[in-house]
């Protein structure tokens, strides 16, 4: 969690506006219900951000958007759900192009300002009449209050629309920052697997928004995985327009840097938690918490060894606790730990310890422990100081079912 107390002062918040910003959610027939086309705009060139999919196959959105957020400054972002265009070739890129422009000209804006991105199935065709269609209507439903119709709108195998945000102060002057993000299977970022976009009215230089959005990513979204499974189409963006009026940010060390950097950290972590939540199929949102590892990185790999192994997801999901699957899969991933040092709890009860099992009577409440719709997995490999959590979700029957019937 991001700190709080006197230095890192903030607020969060229930309404999501955040000034010189509009958003909206429109219906254009991507899908076969519901919001599809999103449209996010600022009344003023913003400072922007990015984070994408290192994966080597990706959609043309994400090839456009990331050409374009070199230039550190945009003032929209397009998005659509129902259809990732990817592997689509030439079109693909020609459809993505046409797709901020068509967004561009209902917003009367360069080309060059509009970020994009698209999720759904891969290798089909983007329906671009149907968006260009769609765009005036979007641009026309633009409002302040508008962020939760554009969460709704990018929605893919989502149950629920994800949106957060805080405020603090920087210079003497209220700041807002807010966000939305969709992600439900597919899950584990390598950045970004899915789709999150978040708005500030700070003022602060290209650079060190770079620099934020990449240190939040690492302990949020890149902590986050369903199932293991990385997407094409991942993207984060994220737009500081500077409406608050203070001196812009530029000083990673500044005060206002650091209250910006941890209200930032504050919303990536909420929204993590919510994809999490909502994993396709999940009854049970898991976080995995691994201590006693030799390095920060072979903490991280035991924790996603943890929150990506079937074997433990499915027992988790029928409420087993059989911690045999845990350490089995710690050494399966040639991870160094000390099994006479070493601990596991699982929903807050110790059901191994010193190299030996508590008990049945342990494990039985464990197993009560496990009916809760929030675990924590918590494990010490007894080899060192570092540490690191992830958070995941069971593996359900309905998983199977949703994954097995995605295109048809």
């Amino acid at each position: 969690m991001a700190a709080r107390g006197p230095r890192y002062p903030y607020a969060p918040m229930t309404e999501s506006i955040v000034p010189g910003f509009r958003a909206a959610g429109v219906r254009c027939g991507l899908k076969t219900r519901g919001p599809d086309l999103m449209l996010i705009a600022s009344e003023a060139p913003s400072a922007a951000a990015g984070v994408f999919t290192r994966s080597t196959v990706v959609g043309a959105p994400v090839t456009l958007s990331r050409a374009r957020i070199r230039r550190g400054q945009a003032r929209a972002i397009v998005a659509n759900s129902g259809c990732s265009n990817v592997a689509m070739g030439a079109r693909g890129d020609a459809d993505a192009l046409a797709m901020t422009e068509a967004a561009a000209r209902a917003l009367g804006c360069p080309p060059t300002d509009v970020l994009v991105a698209s999720t759904g199935v891969i290798g089909q065709p983007l329906p671009l009449a149907r968006i260009r269609r769609g765009l005036p209507k979007a641009a026309a439903a633009l409002r302040p209050e508008g962020l939760l119709e554009a969460a709704q709108a990018i929605m893919t195998t989502d149950t629920v629309p994800k949106l957060a945000s805080v405020r603090t102060r920087i210079g003497g002057r209220l700041v807002t920052l807010a966000g939305i993000a969709k992600g439900s299977g597919m899950i584990e970022p390598n950045m970004a697997t899915m789709l999150s976009f978040l708005l500030t009215d700070a003022a602060v230089t290209p650079a060190l928004l770079r620099r934020l959005l990449r240190a939040a990513v690492a302990t949020s979204y890149n902590r986050l995985t369903v199932d293991g499974e990385g997407s094409t189409s991942d993207t984060v963006l994220l737009l500081a327009n500077g409406c608050a009026g203070h001196p812009p940010l530029q000083d990673a060390a500044s005060s206002g840097s650091l209250r910006l950097a941890a209200a930032l950290g504050e919303v990536c972590e909420e929204l993590a938690r919510a994809l999490a939540r909502d994993g396709e199929g999940a009854t049970k949102l898991v976080t995995v918490r691994v201590a006693g590892a030799r390095s920060a990185a072979e903490a991280e790999r035991a924790a996603k060894r943890i929150a990506n192994s079937v074997l433990v997801k499915t027992a988790l999901f029928g409420g087993d606790p059989n911690w045999g699957r845990i350490l089995q899969t710690i050494g399966a991933g040639r991870i160094v730990i000390d099994l006479p040092r070493a601990s596991v709890q699982l929903g807050g009860v110790s059901v191994f310890r010193s190299g030996a099992s508590t008990g049945p009577e342990a494990r039985r409440r464990a197993g009560r422990a496990l009916r809760a719709s929030e675990i924590d997995v918590v494990v010490h490999l007894g080899a060192g100081r570092h540490a690191a959590t992830v958070w995941t979700c069971d593996l359900s029957y309905e998983y199977v079912r949703v994954n097995a019937e995605y295109t048809t």
